[in-house]
């Protein structure tokens, strides 16, 4: 972890706080990863492939550097929209956005729960109109497979990551076409729905700690739930406060994995069978919770984790790689 002295000498302040500039912090990183993202392949090989991978830390990783380097978003943009364009709009390459799946592929949706994050960077790229049309249209058309599609509700109707990847990329789809609609819905079912099945009294994911991978699977459920309260939450109405009068909401949540991600040999359950020593890295969840509920210990905990893990198995277990774009109020770091 990065300590006092390591903050002063990335010449960050030190001082804890519930407001961090997410901007400033991740600024070296995000333009590392913007240049990366630049000479990303157009070549399209499906969801489970390494160039997917690859668009799913490119397209967000361009969106955050027009925030952190405004001057140059037009370079920023030209390289965003080729891999936009081969993935979802060229007829020849773009992904399946109503695919057929069979009631027992539901763990499917959840490979493509990164989508959810090129949803929200979208809206920073300045696209051209008719190439922001047709990833929109895209987008809306998942949406509506994924509010009506059998096998998608199955995973909607999971008690674990499953459920929560359905209900981010529902969310991010709803606010990134405007389908208030879909939003309603998703809000409602988050606080009627999800946090019941999900969160037990003591704070943990009681279905994903039974997994073969009960810590890397409890802190992605951790973090697609911290997306959604994002998305989901307005300026009149702050989903993380949600708490059913019978048990407990994210509040608990955070703070119970917070104490496992500060010191993982704490661990209560088996060891993941395999990346456990990677594990836990620095989890968007704790710097949206830090604002959330005014706990700068989240903030400075966040700071001090790994920020880039290069394993594709644990990259994959995160849906959410610049939190920058998440945070209201961004400010811009040129």
């Amino acid at each position: 972890m990065v300590g006092a002295r390591g903050l002063r000498a990335q010449g960050l302040p030190a001082a804890p706080t519930t407001r961090p500039n997410v901007g400033q912090i991740d600024r070296e990183r995000i333009l590392r990863g913007a240049a990366v993202a630049a000479a990303a392949s157009t070549k399209r090989l499906g969801p489970e492939s390494a160039e997917f991978l690859a668009l799913t830390l490119s397209v967000p990783a361009l969106a955050a550097a027009t925030i952190v380097d405004a001057a140059n978003a037009e370079k920023y943009r030209a390289a965003a929209e080729p891999q936009l364009h081969a993935w979802f709009v060229a007829a020849e390459t773009r992904l399946v956005a109503a695919p057929e799946l069979g009631e027992k592929e539901f763990g499917r949706v959840t490979e493509l729960c990164t989508l959810g994050e090129i949803c929200v960077a979208v809206p920073f790229l300045g696209l051209e109109d008719e190439l922001l049309a047709s990833v929109k249209a895209w987008f809306a058309a998942r949406l509506t497979w994924l509010m009506e599609n059998r096998t998608a509700l199955l995973a909607r109707d999971a008690k674990d990551h499953d459920g929560s990847s359905w209900l981010l990329q529902v969310a991010a789809a709803a606010k990134l076409t405007g389908n208030e609609a879909a939003m309603s819905e998703a809000r409602h079912r988050f606080k009627t729905v999800a946090i019941r099945a999900q969160i037990n009294a003591e704070g943990l994911f009681p279905h994903d700690v039974t997994t073969d991978y009960p810590f890397r699977n409890s802190l992605f459920n951790l973090d697609l739930m911290g997306g959604t309260c994002q998305l989901l939450s307005t300026q009149f109405e702050s989903v993380w406060d949600h708490e059913l009068q019978d048990g407990p909401g994210m509040r608990t949540a955070v703070a119970k994995h917070a104490y496992y991600i500060r010191d993982r040999v704490k661990w209560p359950y088996p060891a993941d069978l395999s990346h456990f020593n990677l594990l836990p890295c620095r989890r968007p969840t704790l710097v949206f919770a830090g604002r959330a509920y005014g706990n700068a210990d989240y903030v400075t905990l966040w700071r001090g984790l790994n920020a880039d893990p290069t394993d594709p198995d644990i990259l994959r277990s995160f849906p959410i790689r610049q939190p920058v774009l998440w945070m209201p109020n961004r400010v811009q770091v040129s």
